[in-house]
């Protein structure tokens, strides 16, 4: 593993707004009082873009506390080629973290067009853009007045790591658990666990052709505050809230690695700063800089165990009163189209290389939830 000091390096999130990717860049602005983060994301509707635009107004707090980096906005979409090309070319990134994403497994199926743009397409056009960083890689060159070059005056030599978020969802119906880096995953049951898995093989092959250091990264079920809607505690929390009915998946026999945002953006953090190095095996051939490490809590709850948590902590919080008939509004049904039973993490290779497991509980994860929920609902 090669050793990347992330101090004063330029460094381009993707999804920017994003769930992951706007706790990324808060923990990254905390952490580092000399770095560049270009972010970008396309703001689309997905979801409540009211919570996207709250999460950059976070970080625009936090990037004017930090006077010594820099953080900067764009507004656009991952499959816009010329874009990418363009903030290559004029910002030239050492590390590139790339979260944009079409999320979500059932929309998968009513809406395959948006996966295959941003998860494809979109990755697609990352991974070129990070192999044409290196086409203009050359030595440090002396200052115009012949004076002898500074740090400052190094010239750019491409992309010293590619970060990439990969799903859970590729292992499919995997009958062994916990799922390890090292099973096979080649029978994905959604289009978005598809697509996910191309995001895999295309990092190894550009990685293998052009030695990009890369490193996927397969999240389990992230939560917490300022989340995704479309996630089972938020979409519960509203419903909830709304009087109305919950239904719960396979009759409450789904199990998840629920993992906290906070667990999932520290591992970002490590993992940036350590990418895969380019070797040459025993056989004498070049050794691809690739990598893949699953990030879960490593603890699957039950679902049912799951609501009943939730329930509690948003009365605690005062989002539900404390008379709540939670009984009266829960639904057991089937599994639905995409889904899969369980998901269980082996983060051994995680821990072994990066000192690193995640180990929020639930309860702590789901009442810092709860508590934004009143806060940005103004319950």
């Amino acid at each position: 593993m090669q050793y990347i000091n992330l101090n004063n390096k330029t460094i381009l999130i993707t999804g920017a707004a994003g769930f992951i990717g706007a706790n990324l860049t808060l923990k990254l602005l905390s952490l580092y009082n000399n770095i560049i983060i270009i972010g970008i994301d396309n703001m689309n509707d997905y979801y409540d873009v009211s919570i996207k635009e709250w999460r950059l107004t976070q970080i625009e707090k936090r990037a004017k506390k930090q006077k010594a980096s820099s953080w900067l906005f764009i507004k656009g979409s991952i499959a816009d080629k010329e874009l990418i090309n363009q903030i290559f070319t004029q910002y030239k990134p050492n590390i590139v973290v790339n979260l944009a994403a079409q999320a979500g497994v059932r929309y998968s199926i009513t809406s395959p067009d948006a996966y295959i743009e941003s998860n494809l397409i979109g990755f697609y056009n990352i991974l070129e853009a990070c192999r044409n960083s290196y086409d203009n890689k050359y030595e440090e060159e002396g200052k115009a007045d012949g004076t002898e070059s500074s740090e400052d005056n190094k010239r750019y030599s491409g992309v010293e790591h590619l970060v990439y978020a990969s799903s859970s969802s590729i292992y499919g119906c995997n009958k062994k658990i916990p799922y390890s880096v090292d099973d096979r995953t080649d029978n994905p049951v959604s289009l978005y666990a598809a697509t996910k898995k191309s995001n895999e093989l295309f990092a190894y092959a550009y990685s293998k052709l052009y030695n990009i250091p890369s490193t996927g990264l397969r999240f389990f079920t992230v939560y917490g505050p300022a989340g995704r809607p479309d996630m089972a505690y938020f979409g519960f929390t509203n419903k909830l809230r709304n009087n109305e009915t919950i239904q719960i998946f396979n009759y409450g026999n789904c199990r998840r690695d629920f993992t906290y945002v906070d667990d999932i953006v520290e591992g970002i953090t490590r993992v940036m700063g350590g990418a895969p190095e380019r070797a040459t095996g025993e056989d004498g051939l070049p050794v691809p800089p690739y990598a893949v490490y699953n990030i879960g809590n490593s603890s699957p709850e039950n679902l049912l165990d799951f609501v009943t948590i939730l329930q509690e902590e948003l009365i605690r919080a005062r989002v539900l009163p404390e008379d709540y008939d939670f009984e009266a509004h829960k639904e057991l049904v089937p599994m639905q189209p995409g889904d899969v039973p369980v998901t269980y993490a082996d983060t051994s290779a995680l821990e072994q290389d990066y000192g690193f497991r995640p180990n929020t509980s639930l309860r702590d994860g789901l009442r810092k939830f709860a508590e934004w929920y009143k806060e940005f609902y103004k319950v």
